[in-house]
């Protein structure tokens, strides 16, 4: 079912498998440029190992980079799906192990779309729920409507930072913001380019110390670290995701690690229908 079956050897074969509702898990960021497009390709190719039917969404509507690092050209867009006759099923690219559906690269249009063309790509999302049992956003930095409604309607959230004190601020400011809406009740953080494990658990604790002080109605959890790594940019300039490129690169042992976490992780009982309904309450 992958095509890494390196990385495949080195997760667990059953922890994260079994039948229940999809698993959708939104990667978001305070800011751009802290690596969240390249977590969520290799995130997704990292559970893939495990036997997961996983789909790749760009969420970064207007942007889509994830075709990027991933390196492939899809076919179609999820702009075939707004403004053309086409399924959202036939604009899935098959991308080491996973799916990608893609946002369209430079269609800025997709994040500003009408009330009729908002209620069909959310109609054909819905028919995921039979495609796939891990549906991983790759959402837009920042705080727009369209960014946080992905994050409010997934079921986990992933926060990345950087040690870069801009990074650490933003990333408060977006978790500030699902902490005033009470749409979360816990968040994951993942701690980017660091030094070492210590420097990630740093990061992590400098955030949910603030956290715990201001903030009343949600709790951080670690995700995990990702070291500083040139295995990565050479991959991102190859055009290769690092767990194919670079399996065994620092980097891509950490990603391995942050995906064996989620597979310990207890999904939340919702799936991808519970997902829709709450895209829905947001952009319908």
């Amino acid at each position: 079912m992958t095509e890494n079956p390196q990385a495949a050897s080195w997760l667990p074969g059953s922890g994260y498998g079994g039948a229940g509702p999809a698993r959708v898990i939104a990667v978001a960021s305070g800011k751009g440029g802290v690596g969240k497009t390249s977590v969520s390709v290799n995130l997704g190719i990292a559970l893939s190992a495990t036997g997961r039917r996983v789909i790749l969404f760009d969420a970064d509507l207007g942007m889509a980079n994830a075709e990027v690092v991933l390196g492939v050209r899809p076919a179609y867009t999820l702009m075939d799906v707004v403004f053309g006759s086409r399924g959202i099923a036939e604009v899935m690219t098959p991308a080491a192990g996973c799916q990608l559906i893609s946002g369209g690269s430079g269609l800025a249009e997709l994040a500003n779309l009408s009330h009729p063309q908002r209620q069909r790509l959310l109609q054909e999302i819905t028919g995921l729920k039979d495609s796939a049992d891990t549906l991983i956003l790759d959402t837009g930095a920042g705080l727009s409507k369209t960014v946080l409604g992905f994050v409010a309607a997934a079921g986990d959230v992933i926060v990345v930072v950087t040690p870069e004190p801009t990074s650490l601020t933003d990333a408060y400011g977006l978790i500030k913001v699902l902490d005033r809406y009470r749409v979360h009740r816990e968040v994951m953080v993942l701690a980017n380019r660091v030094r070492n494990a210590g420097e990630g658990q740093a990061v992590f604790r400098r955030l949910a110390v603030v956290a715990g002080r201001y903030l009343h109605n949600i709790e951080l959890k670690p995700a995990g670290h990702i070291r500083e790594d040139p295995a990565v940019s050479r991959a991102v300039r190859a055009q290769v995701p690092l767990v194919v490129a670079s399996p065994h690169s620092p980097a891509a042992r950490d990603m391995v690690e942050v995906a064996r976490g989620l597979t310990r992780e207890p999904a939340p009982e919702q799936g991808i229908g519970s997902f829709v309904k709450k895209l829905f309450r947001v952009f319908g």
